[in-house]
């Protein structure tokens, strides 16, 4: 029986399966410190403790996409390793705020299976929780993931595609952000004069700035978060594959967006949740990502007067600024909109 691991395929999975993930990663404030670097995120109570405890946190949150990565990483050796793509995700909700010094292990269940026309590969339906050290979940999501069949020839499971909300409910908002005093929120040390009320449904925000990825900085991303997928670091593997390159992991792309979303909506602190995404088209290194958000809803939280709710549409293209807005639909050939991420945020009224 071979010690190593070859990670599990398309025919490996049932309905129902529970994984317990490896191994369990202490965030340090070098993580947090690292992942600034990477992205250059200034949203202000992640970057200041002094901040954060002017507004009611005990000290600066780790980045909700930071715990987002991590918590998604664990899941890869077991979920993902022989993945073709990673395709989308729903009903992710942030249940708390996880703080330097947590230690975060994940646990995901199979709810949906489908084998794909090709008979090559099928896509398996994930729900992943991240919980802390005391055992409390911080993090749950679900995503779908193209894998690879080992044997062609395996008959195919009873196809069941899970019923997915189209976006987080308003009630399930906000758990993981304590409540502020609008009076201590300082616009100037926040970066902008623009909360709740300023932000109307439809408008369309370009955040000008661009970031061109390197391939070293997407691979030492990845190696942080201990996502060990293939695709991301085997250049003399991928060089015979689909792309001739490594490919980067669409995560990156989360992250630069949301960090390059700073120019527009610098007080929308709080990522509260993730609707739905899906990584449209491919990013290599030497890309340039750009970014333009529009708001498809605003809305108050219950019993809640501090904060409000902004659902956005982000949308990052590769080598193509956003000034014109560009969608999938009207993106030049080939399509250089790589990422359409629908979110609900937390800010200040």
């Amino acid at each position: 029986m071979s010690k190593t691991n070859p990670g599990n395929f398309f025919e490996d999975f049932r309905l129902g399966q529970v994984i317990r993930h490896a191994t369990p990663r202490t965030i340090t404030v070098g993580d947090q410190s690292l992942y600034t670097a990477l992205y250059g995120s200034r949203f202000v109570v992640q970057s200041s403790d002094a901040f954060a405890r002017m507004v009611g946190y005990p000290m600066a949150p780790v980045d909700d996409l930071l715990l987002f990565h991590v918590v998604f990483g664990k899941t890869v050796p077991d979920i993902s390793l022989n993945a073709v793509a990673n395709l989308g995700y729903a009903d992710c909700r942030i249940l708390q705020a996880a703080y330097p010094g947590d230690t975060l292990s994940t646990v995901s269940e199979v709810i949906g299976l489908k084998e794909n026309s090709n008979g090559k590969t099928g896509t398996v339906y994930v729900r992943s929780t991240g919980r802390n050290q005391r055992g409390e979940e911080v993090l749950t999501y679900v995503r779908w993931v193209m894998v690879r069949k080992r044997d062609e020839a395996a008959p195919a499971p009873v196809a069941h595609v899970p019923d997915l909300p189209a976006s987080v409910a308003v009630e399930h908002l906000g758990q993981a952000c304590p409540p502020l005093t609008g009076k201590s929120w300082d616009f100037d040390l926040s970066g902008s004069p623009h909360r709740f009320a300023d932000y109307a449904v439809g408008e369309k925000i370009d955040h000008v700035d661009g970031m061109t990825v390197e391939e070293a900085e997407h691979q030492l991303a990845t190696r942080l978060y201990q996502n060990t997928a293939k695709v991301h670091f085997n250049q003399f593997s991928e060089s015979q594959g689909r792309f001739g390159r490594r490919l980067i992991y669409g995560g990156h792309v989360i992250s630069l967006a949301r960090a390059l979303s700073f120019n527009g909506l610098a007080n929308a602190f709080h990522i509260a949740a993730i609707n739905g995404g899906r990584h449209v088209a491919p990013l290599f290194a030497g890309g340039t990502v750009y970014a333009w958000s529009e708001i498809l809803d605003k809305t108050a939280l219950p019993d809640r007067g501090d904060v409000g709710a902004l659902r956005i549409m982000t949308r990052a293209t590769r080598d193509l600024p956003c000034a014109a807005y560009p969608t999938v639909e009207a993106s030049p050939e080939p399509p250089r909109v790589i990422l359409e991420l629908d979110y609900w945020v937390l800010i200040p009224v």
